[in-house]
């Protein structure tokens, strides 16, 4: 009797087995690198030309989005061949993806043959241009961002958002943290505040990373830049004023937003710089790479900190944003050379260089990465082993 029990139970625990499996529906992403995404912002029309080395590193880049895309997966290239050459250089860190391009015929035909089994879309931003292209593929509207929602992720893209409802909030919340971002309209009032002799940074509202900043340190730094203020002013609509911090560590968190409306918390992300502009990414444990930062601040001020951003952003971005984004911070020192944090120096409503670091695998086995894009004649794809200190 019991063994008789025993069979029925093992029969219908393979029929739910069963029924599960031909029942899973596997979901398909359509990714693209658009890296032009804040120049587009910035331009804010949809008939957009990137600048060429944007092209060019969208072009020979375009396989990037492999590094974080599940198997099965589509991701939009421009040259098939090429991008299937550094793939296989790379294949250990990469999912097993199909490559299509809008530049080839069959790969396009293939892709609309298989269009119902494409349950969203990824780019690295959102913007009019990227929507623009997929319109032109016939993509099914319900898989891209209305104009109002396009809209909406563009205003809070602006840096005037993040420095009235990101920036204040944290700040205010522990005596270990500075920061301060003003939003200026009128060309004579920013004359005005720049002329006392402080240290400044202005900044456009949209721009790309490394670019559309200014320093002004005196009167000569401020008359060169006149001309760029004002041009920024009249084009965006003003123009960001931030007091000048002497800084000793750029780092990042990364977030996702979610469908529900939660904010989940990714991983720190410790990137390098060269004049500004982004130069690599160090691949760790998120232990070791707090222990790095700890030098300057505590863990518990950084815990504290991703929690509060968390909170605000789960509040503020509900249903208005879905997706990737990092908050880039950095540690400044005071005229005490005590050590403090700014906790938004900026905030990336995108996927940024930070999550593609946090895609590959690690633990306290594997000597620390670095993640590298370098250009010579082309743009290269390399990751290193660096020495722990």
């Amino acid at each position: 009797m019991q063994i008789a029990k025993s069979s029925k139970f093992l029969s219908f625990l393979s029929f739910l087995i069963i029924f599960a499996l031909e029942n899973t529906v596997e979901e398909m992403k359509l990714h693209i690198f658009n890296p032009e995404h804040d120049i587009a912002l910035a331009t804010h029309v949809r008939r957009f030309t990137a600048p060429h080395s944007a092209r060019q590193l969208r072009s020979e880049m375009g396989f990037l989005p492999a590094l974080w895309a599940e198997d099965g997966d589509v991701v939009l290239v421009d040259d098939i061949p090429a991008a299937e050459r550094r793939l296989n250089r790379l294949r250990r860190y990469v999912a097993k993806v199909d490559l299509v391009s809008l530049n080839d015929a069959s790969s396009l035909h293939h892709l609309h043959e298989h269009l119902d089994e494409i349950d969203g879309v990824e780019p690295w931003g959102w913007d009019n241009a990227v929507v623009e292209n997929l319109i032109k593929s016939n993509l099914p509207t319900c898989l891209i961002p209305n104009e109002k929602r396009l809209e909406e992720i563009r205003q809070l893209s602006n840096r005037k958002w993040a420095s009235e409802h990101l920036l204040p909030q944290v700040v205010e919340s522990n005596i270990s943290l500075i920061g301060e971002s003003h939003h200026i309209t009128s060309f004579e009032e920013l004359a005005e505040k720049v002329s006392d002799g402080g240290r400044y940074v202005l900044k456009a509202p949209w721009s790309s990373s490394g670019r559309g900043i200014r320093y002004v340190s005196h009167n000569d730094h401020w008359l060169r830049n006149q001309t760029w203020a004002h041009h920024v002013i009249e084009r965006q609509g003003g123009i960001m004023l931030e007091p000048y911090y002497n800084k000793v560590k750029d780092f990042g968190m990364e977030f996702t937003a979610h469908k529900d409306g939660s904010v989940s918390y990714d991983g720190l992300s410790l990137f390098q710089t060269i004049n500004g502009a982004y130069s690599g990414s160090i691949i760790d444990t998120e232990q070791a790479k707090t222990e790095l930062l700890e030098r300057f601040v505590s863990s518990t001020l950084l815990e504290d900190v991703r929690n509060l951003i968390c909170n605000i952003l789960q509040r503020e971005l509900h249903s208005r944003y879905q997706g990737p984004l990092g908050v880039d911070m950095m540690i400044v020192s005071d005229s005490d050379n005590h050590f403090l944090l700014h906790p938004c120096v900026e905030l990336n409503l995108r996927r940024t260089m930070g999550h593609v670091a946090l895609s590959f695998e690690v633990d306290e086995t594997m000597p620390r990465r670095l993640m590298r894009i370098i250009y010579t004649d082309k743009y290269h794809f390399r990751v290193s082993m660096v020495k722990k200190p």
